[in-house]
């Protein structure tokens, strides 16, 4: 039966797709307004930090390994290719039990180019990525530690010195990359993401710091490494975690804009790669919220908030969704035209990118009540580049 216009708009009244409306709104308003929020007033500001591009300290660069036979190389030569001097530079391979000759190549790259000091600490069994950082903080002599992925690439050759830049400044303690994908993921997801996120990740770095950080290049003060015990062993997110502690102790973690690094996708497994990468996200907020009362003004309304934006207010959408879904079956007809509208609006790519994401986090906090995901099975990337890099 058709209904009526006296009847429909009667619907606009009912409790139900009040509550509808109220969901949707709370969702999608809240980071939105916190994302305009940041854009609008912090995102063009100055930094606040004395930056010097002389400022060379000697520098321990950390690549934790597991069957990377096919990216070893290019990451080392990467490597190589930066303008960092030769002589502050060491280089530290952990290479976890790969079944794959992952360490007889560096041992060939070795050969091949004497004049970088690098040490191979080669591991008889795989406990995950945090147990070989901290072995390897066991050698590292230099004032910065720098971590980053072996199938990570620095966008240029004086990304290192970019970084290494903002240490001049006693009150930085930790500096990472903003992120580009090298190869898309499903239906342009992941470069929509990564549109939304550097905006985010480099404003609120702007205003204080970041509670995220990034694989592909974390460089941290040594001494507050070692102040804060290393890296946490008991959650995967280890770069963003220690970021957050060196942020709680009064000294600035920031994403900067003139370091920029390509992040290769999986080929296969791309959902189960970012559902991963989302519980390690939710296992670091858990943890963190423990300390926010230790963290200054500036820095503790940003961790509450990508907290909430991380645990809290993914669920809201399949709540939301749940309710609608229920609206219709009781023919509200108005839950019909909005359901309608949000299969229409996943043809938008920011709608789109947004909806993933927040599935990916649902997931990932159902999935981490039974795998934290410490050491995972790896998933094979892509090695081509579908992007401009300058060397």
């Amino acid at each position: 039966m058709i209904k009526g216009v006296s009847e429909v708009l009667g619907d606009i009244y009912s409790p139900l797709l009040l509550i509808v409306l109220a969901l949707i709104l709370i969702h999608f308003g809240f980071p939105l307004t916190y994302y305009y929020y940041l854009k609008s007033r912090w995102l063009n500001k100055p930094w606040g930090i004395k930056r010097d591009l002389s400022y060379k300290p000697k520098v321990s660069i950390i690549i934790p390994t597991y069957n990377e036979v096919n990216l070893i190389e290019s990451k080392l030569n990467d490597l190589v290719r930066q303008d960092y001097p030769r002589d502050l530079v060491e280089v530290i391979v952990v290479d976890s039990a790969s079944t794959d000759g992952t360490s007889e190549k560096v041992r060939e790259w070795v050969r091949r180019n004497p004049e970088l000091k690098l040490v191979l600490i080669e591991e008889s069994v795989r406990r995950g990525k945090v147990y070989a950082l901290n072995n390897a903080l066991r050698y590292v002599s230099g004032d910065i530690v720098v971590i980053t992925d072996a199938d990570a690439i620095w966008s240029s050759s004086n990304t290192l010195s970019n970084a290494i830049s903002w240490f001049n400044d006693p009150i930085v303690g930790a500096v990472t990359c903003l992120k580009v994908p090298a190869n898309e993921g499903l239906m342009s997801v992941e470069e929509g993401y990564r549109e939304f996120y550097n905006v985010v990740r480099l404003a609120e770095s702007k205003k204080y710091s970041t509670p995220i950080f990034h694989g592909e290049l974390a460089v941290f003060r040594r001494n507050l490494l070692e102040s804060i015990g290393g890296f946490p062993t008991d959650i995967g997110a280890d770069d963003s975690y220690t970021a957050t502690k060196i942020a709680l102790m009064g000294y600035r973690a920031i994403a900067v804009d003139n370091a920029l690094c390509v992040e290769r996708i999986p080929r296969r497994e791309y959902h189960m790669w970012r559902i991963r990468r989302a519980q390690h996200l939710i296992q670091h907020f858990i943890k963190a919220l423990r300390y926010v009362h230790k963290a200054p003004k500036e820095f503790r309304y940003i961790l509450l908030i990508e907290a909430y934006l991380h645990l809290i207010n993914p669920w809201l959408f399949p709540t939301s969704l749940a309710t609608l879904l229920y609206g219709v079956m009781k023919g509200i007809t108005l839950t019909v035209v909005l359901l309608v509208l949000g299969l229409l609006l996943l043809l938008y790519k920011p709608f789109r990118t947004w909806i993933a994401t927040q599935l990916y986090l649902a997931i990932a906090t159902v999935r981490n009540l039974w795998t934290k995901e410490i050491a995972w099975r790896k998933q094979e990337k892509g090695y081509g580049l579908s992007i401009l890099i300058s060397f």
